[in-house]
């Protein structure tokens, strides 16, 4: 049932790219609680996505923009201003590629080119879209950045490879940008480390299907959906989060804070 929450709002969602995206589903879901958005991915997954169906639904336009380019970057936010006739109130950063973790390449024998890339645009890209929104004034008092993170930021993760550094250098950011965001423009900044979540680009993880089944057993509440992180991210979004900035959100069903569950000590009992 919608409330309203973002009745007048303006954003821009980075990242969709189907139906399984949480940035999917944090679209819909602004659009349903009365918010006005545009739509970015960068090129080649627009080509590769069905962001245009997305777009479609919510009557918000599709910018092309390769979030890594500060040329691309100004140009995007300064259409989305117009096109929504004002200044945003709030982004949803749900961006993270590796190409370490697409090639297989271990850890150990990472790429640093691969790893630079990762960096580049699973981490550098928020700071980027932070600094681009700044210079332009770009969103109002009280807005709202959020960034989609997670747990390997803080353990380590089999396989998540140098995704956990680009995720840890992502929460760093959230803190720095977020104090000085905060200072001059009354802009909050937070992080979202979600549960293994069932999406195109997560379940490439290798490992993943242990991953998710493992949080699944540990979690009190079990692992949260992409359904749930999305109006989680929309809470952020509206005016009852506004003294809410420079933080690390677990929105994972109590799987941060859990040391052991009594079904992982069960099924290791069996065994």
């Amino acid at each position: 049932m919608p409330y309203n929450l973002l009745k007048g709002k303006k954003g821009i969602i980075f990242g969709a790219l189907d139906e399984k995206s949480i940035a999917w589903k944090v679209a819909l879901r602004a659009v349903e609680e009365g918010a006005q958005i545009t739509l970015s991915n960068a090129p080649i997954a627009l080509r590769m996505g069905k962001i245009n169906e997305l777009a479609a639904q919510c009557n918000a336009k599709v910018i092309p923009a390769d979030a890594t380019s500060l040329p691309d970057l100004e140009k995007l936010f300064t259409e989305s201003m117009s096109i929504l006739g004002g200044k945003l109130d709030f982004i949803l950063h749900s961006i993270g590629m590796s190409p370490n973790v697409r090639k297989r390449v271990p850890y150990t024998d990472t790429s640093y080119e691969n790893f630079q890339k990762t960096l580049d645009v699973s981490a550098l890209s928020f700071h980027k879209v932070m600094q681009t929104a700044m210079k332009l004034d770009a969103i109002n008092e009280w807005g709202s950045v959020v960034g989609l993170s997670y747990i390997a930021a803080q353990r380590a993760f089999p396989g998540y490879n140098d995704m956990a550094d680009a995720k840890a250098l992502l929460e760093s950011i959230t803190r720095s940008f977020g104090y000085e965001y905060g200072f001059k423009k009354k802009v909050r900044v937070n992080t979202i480390s979600q549960s293994p979540t069932m999406t195109t680009a997560g379940s490439g993880v290798e490992g993943f299907d242990a991953f998710f089944h493992y949080a699944e057993k540990m979690s009190p509440l079990g692992n949260a959906s992409a359904d749930s992180c999305a109006e989680y991210c929309l809470t952020l979004f509206s005016d009852y989060t506004r003294m809410v900035t420079m933080q690390n959100l677990f929105h994972d069903g109590g799987f941060s804070f859990t040391g052991v569950s009594h079904q992982v000590v069960e099924e290791i009992m069996k065994k």
